[in-house]
């Protein structure tokens, strides 16, 4: 449940709304539909923390869809309100200059609505179109993204290996087995060399949530799947979720490796812990070095699970050529994506640290509100080429 600061927070921010967008409306009937749709949001967002302790899970699970619409339309008022604002102010000596240019040359013709009210209207519409793509792109199944990663010396035998990755799945209250069925038939169908399971796969505990992410026992590939841990296994349980994994036939890489035998040519697959895994277990502290220990010099490829993109420093140094991440989502909606930099290096996509290749995953699920706005779900086809000479 949110502390009762967060609770005043959100009255206060939806009072701006309020003021800022109801008494510049043009109707009374619309005046009240906003009122009634800002206190629907405000009430609506607290009960879902609230709904979650219902012994129900069904329950529970509705009023946590409710409250996430709720969180996601809040978000896009809040920032099309201020975006509003700033565009009335800016607007302002321009429409002094305006008036004062053609005073007099509109005065026979119909009076036409004032600036305040033409957006005062525009904001919630905005809001609730946004919001309505927004769900549609969050709840289909992630589209596939393939990536070409070039490696200097890349063995023949490694020329065009695959990895499928998906991460920040965040199965939960409204991710559930179907959604995540429809991941694994996707992933299935790219015949990938392994599959990358980079964290944050779960949003609560291993008895609630044991049959939704079930299907991940599906999965198939030659070389198998493995996963690392995000931040949110430890907020929901991270040793029994590990255990579940092991026994749907997953590997769980925590700060070890495993070495992969491709045609003749060595992989080493790697993974460490979540960045932020010691503030949990202090056991599990997040360790590159230790997660490439005992790895043969020759191998022809090394490559490292990582939740979060700042394990990059730490990879670069213990040796790794590539880091597979997630954490971010890309933003998920805008503007958010924008604010991804102020405590990641990366956001999305592929980018080099010094010799290390870091790819970072927009997601391939969502979390909180189901919403996805600029940042598109994926599932990423890692191919590994030879680089150019």
């Amino acid at each position: 449940m949110p502390s009762m600061r967060v609770i005043w927070l959100l009255g206060l921010l939806h009072l701006y709304i309020g003021w800022r967008l109801v008494p510049p409306l043009p109707s009374s009937w619309a005046q009240v539909l906003l009122v009634a749709w800002l206190l629907t949001v405000f009430v609506l967002i607290p009960a879902a923390f609230l709904g979650r302790r219902a012994a129900d899970r069904h329950r529970a699970d509705r009023w946590t869809w409710a409250g996430m619409l709720a969180l996601g339309q809040f978000s896009m008022l809040l920032v099309l309100t201020l975006l509003r604002d700033m565009a009335l102010l800016a607007s302002l000596p321009f429409d002094a200059a305006f008036d004062g240019l053609f005073a007099g040359v509109f005065d026979a013709l119909p009076e036409l609505p004032p600036l305040a009210a033409a957006t005062a209207m525009a904001v919630p519409l905005l809001a609730g179109a946004g919001s309505l793509y927004g769900l549609v792109a969050a709840r289909r199944t992630a589209s596939v993204r393939r990536v070409d990663v070039p490696i200097a010396g890349l063995p023949a035998a490694l020329q065009g290996f695959c990895i499928a990755q998906i991460t920040d799945v965040h199965v939960g209250p409204t991710v559930k087995r179907g959604y995540v069925q429809g991941i694994v038939d996707a992933v299935n169908g790219l015949h990938a060399d392994a599959v990358a399971i980079t964290g944050d796969l779960v949003d609560g505990r291993v008895e609630d949530l044991r049959d939704d992410v079930a299907p991940l026992a599906g999965l198939r590939s030659r070389h198998g799947s493995f996963f690392v841990t995000g931040n949110h296994e430890y907020y929901s349980g991270a040793r029994p979720w590990t255990a579940l994994l092991r026994s749907l036939g997953v590997q769980v890489l925590d700060n070890r490796h495993v070495l992969l035998h491709h045609e003749g040519a060595s992989l080493v697959m790697a993974g460490v812990a979540d960045w932020s895994a010691h503030h949990f277990e202090p056991a599990d502290r997040s360790d590159a070095r230790r997660a490439m220990a005992g790895a043969p010099p020759d191998a022809g490829l090394r490559v490292l699970l990582a939740h979060q993109p700042r394990s990059a420093p730490a990879a670069a140094e213990a040796g790794f050529d590539v880091q597979l991440s997630g954490h971010t989502h890309g933003g998920q909606f805008w503007p958010w994506n924008h604010f991804v930099r102020l405590q990641q290096p990366f956001t999305a996509g592929l980018h080099r640290l010094g010799r290390l290749w870091v790819y970072t995953s927009r997601g391939t699920g969502y979390w909180g509100p189901p919403l996805r706005l600029g940042a598109p779900s994926e599932i990423t086809l890692l191919r590994f080429v030879a680089a150019p000479a």
